[in-house]
C-alpha cells in the first residue's frame, strides 16, 4: 500500500478519536495534530515503504513508547467505528494488508 493511502487512513482515525473521545475536531485538538503530524513523519521514514504490513505486526517498532501508546489507543477506538463510518476504505485497507 502506497503511503499516501495509509495517511489518509491514520488521518481519518485519528479524526474519529478526536471527535468521538476528546470531543473535539481534529483541528482543534493539539495532542491529537502532533500525533498525527508524528504519524506522517514515521510513515515518511518507514524503512518497508509500500511493503510495509501492519504497524502492530512490524518487528521494527520505530515509534516512541509514549507516542506508541497513543497511536494503540486511538486505533482500538477508531478501528470498530471505520466500520460504519468508512467501510469501503476499511475493507480495501484490510485485503491489501494481507489480514
Amino acid at each position: 500500500m502506497e503511503i499516501a493511502k495509509e495517511k489518509k487512513i491514520v488521518k481519518l482515525m485519528i479524526q474519529i478519536y478526536s471527535e468521538g473521545h476528546d470531543k473535539k475536531p481534529l483541528n482543534e485538538n493539539q495532542k491529537m495534530q502532533e500525533l498525527l503530524d508524528y504519524a506522517y513523519f514515521r510513515l515518511d521514514k518507514c524503512p518497508f515503504k509500500d511493503n510495509k504490513k501492519f504497524c502492530s505486526k512490524c518487528k521494527v517498532h520505530c515509534y516512541k513508547p509514549e507516542m506508541r501508546q497513543q497511536i494503540k489507543n486511538v486505533m482500538r477506538y477508531a478501528g470498530p467505528r471505520m466500520l460504519f463510518k468508512h467501510p469501503i476504505l476499511l475493507f480495501k485497507h484490510m485485503l491489501q494488508k494481507g489480514e
